[in-house]
């Protein structure tokens, strides 16, 4: 569990959380302590992203102040470098409803994945010259099934809308940005779907992003802005069984989206979700393409800090590797 933990701290300092890295190296320092207690002998990188997350909500719901004076989202100015003892005492505290927390499905509706996504979207458009119907697999609240309304700034100007929601830095190099990208349907699905207008909702998704990380805090507030003006619909569904009955449409481009999320899927979930693809692949025609677009690590069961932006588009079916970038999708580097 040590060396785990200590992994962990170092995944988090490379994505930019100096105050989740300084938790995790000090929980490694406390064997048999209360971070071993709550995740009884469950130190996985899921496990682990749930206790932080489980413990973010308690902040946020004013249940933990002495804690909360550590973290930037609940208003607090103390020292984020210095919040282990309280962490410390909230894990012994509310042990019991951490441990329950592990067993959630998680809820990380990263905006700034939506970098990949219009980037690979827009390379769909330059080759098939089709409006896209949109469907996200693990789409949480739905956030980036309106990824197309938000803006993306770059080394060279920016693409997008004027919009709440501004990625800065979000592409080096360019997709195809004169590609005309429309999006004819928005539809996802999650295991527990998130309405991103109910404030109990918005608490728990900002609770899975990290308090130290303002501009990750930022972008989620000003995604749930843009949600409230643009429809999407996302249904309580597993990936396979939302899509054991995809086809392609005639007119648009049929987009199967992931990101961040492979690793949760069990082994034979994951062979059903691939057979629906190629099945519908199989059927596509020039006319009715069908891609599918993911941003996901080198290994897709394994959670990476640097994964990688692929597409599959049929009806020739070749799989090109767009580009890479850090798990939370910024900047992302196109090839």
């Amino acid at each position: 569990m040590r060396e785990e933990l200590l992994a962990q701290a170092r995944g988090c300092a490379e994505l930019g959380s100096p105050m989740y890295a300084e938790l995790l190296a000090r929980a490694a320092d406390d064997p048999g302590g209360a971070v071993a207690g709550v995740l009884d002998g469950r130190p996985e990188p899921a496990s682990v992203l749930r206790m932080l997350g489980t413990v973010h909500r308690l902040v946020l719901e004013g249940r933990a102040p002495d804690l909360a004076a550590h973290y930037p989202t609940a208003g607090g100015t103390a020292d984020p470098l210095a919040a282990w003892p309280a962490f410390r005492a909230v894990l012994a505290e509310h042990a019991a409803e951490i441990r329950e927390g592990l067993g959630d499905p998680p809820q990380t509706n990263e905006v700034g994945r939506a970098s990949p996504l219009v980037g690979g979207l827009l390379s769909v458009a330059a080759a098939t010259g089709l409006p896209v119907r949109l469907l996200e697999l693990g789409a949480s609240a739905g956030l980036n099934l309106r990824a197309d309304h938000f803006r993306f700034r770059h080394g060279s100007g920016a693409y997008g809308p004027e919009s709440p929601v501004v990625l800065e830095d979000a592409w080096r190099g360019l997709p195809p940005v004169d590609a005309p990208l429309a999006i004819a349907e928005r539809l996802g699905c999650d295991p527990s779907p998130l309405d991103p207008a109910a404030p109990d909702a918005q608490r728990l998704l900002l609770s899975y992003v990290w308090p130290d990380q303002a501009a990750r805090v930022e972008r989620l507030r000003a995604a749930f802005e843009v949600a409230a003006r643009v429809p999407a619909t996302v249904v309580r569904a597993g990936a396979a069984d939302f899509l054991a009955d995809l086809a392609p449409e005639p007119g648009v481009a049929t987009v199967v989206w992931h990101s961040t999320m492979w690793a949760y899927l069990g082994e034979d979930e994951a062979a059903r979700l691939r057979g629906h693809v190629e099945r519908a692949g199989a059927a596509a025609t020039p006319d009715a393409p069908v891609a599918h677009l993911s941003f996901e690590g080198r290994v897709p069961s394994r959670l990476d800090a640097t994964q990688v932006v692929t597409l599959r588009l049929w009806p020739d079916g070749g799989e090109t590797v767009l580009g890479q970038g850090p798990a939370h999708g910024l900047p992302l580097t196109w090839f």
